[in-house]
């Protein structure tokens, strides 16, 4: 009876360090799916109706050229929307990158920047891969590639996701860990949407972004399990 109890609490054991990675590589297998059946909408049409139906909730009714609102949120949304951009996501990243090397966690830092590179290259190939036409609307902000998906969608989920798992995973509190993940979470969102509001990018463009960038950011997050340490064996205690 020891030895089966023994044997049980460590399979139990096994399964509880396991469990996290299969629930990831499920999501992730959904999210990929997900964005080759919009992907697969986008190319052929489908979705167009509903991407106009929710740009144009943006805009001033008859006038599509004026965003709704007054001035003062256009402009805040504008300011915003560049906490998606390519050059202050680098920035963050780097700072980050900076202060885990600083903590001698060379190994985390540089895998992280590169979670972040790998997220951006993947982005572009797409983007070109697609090369779908920007919405034609009033440009109220300056544009140089192609539509789908939204790089600002897909590199803010990967940069703030990742660290905000990182910084989750630094801390046993678990008011702190739900903090990092909901500012996580809630950045991410707030880029996609300013994108949308600004009309930028379609609102399906924002959506492939974020199923794009979450799928990455939980493949980055399991890869970064195997550069823990791994736990200490206990001895277990020989009988007298």
């Amino acid at each position: 009876m020891p030895l089966a109890n023994s044997t049980s609490a460590a399979s139990s054991r096994h399964w509880n360090r396991r469990s996290p990675r299969i629930i990831a590589a499920l999501v992730v297998a959904a999210l990929v799916g997900a964005f080759g059946l919009l992907a697969d909408e986008v190319l052929e049409g489908d979705t167009l109706n509903f991407d106009l139906a929710i740009l144009n909730w943006f805009r001033v009714p008859g006038d599509p050229t004026q965003m709704i609102g007054p001035t003062w949120l256009q402009e805040a949304v504008r300011d915003m929307t560049s906490l998606g951009s390519f050059s202050l996501l680098g920035l963050i990243t780097i700072v980050v990158v900076v202060a885990l090397l600083l903590q001698h966690k060379a190994r985390t830092g540089w895998y992280l920047a590169a979670c972040v590179v790998g997220g951006a290259i993947l982005s572009t190939v797409l983007k070109d891969l697609f090369n779908r036409p920007r919405p034609d609307l009033p440009a109220v902000a300056r544009v140089f590639t192609a539509s789908f998906p939204s790089g600002h969608a897909t590199e803010s989920a990967v940069v703030f996701l990742t660290i905000g798992v990182l910084l989750a995973e630094s801390t046993t509190e678990r008011p702190l860990k739900a903090f990092y993940l909901g500012v996580a979470i809630f950045l991410t969102l707030l880029v996609g949407v300013t994108r949308i509001y600004l009309g930028v990018h379609y609102p399906t463009d924002v959506l492939a972004g974020w199923m794009l960038g979450t799928a990455w950011a939980l493949i980055c997050w399991a890869g970064m399990q195997f550069l823990k340490p791994a736990p200490p064996r206990r001895r277990r205690k020989t009988p007298i």
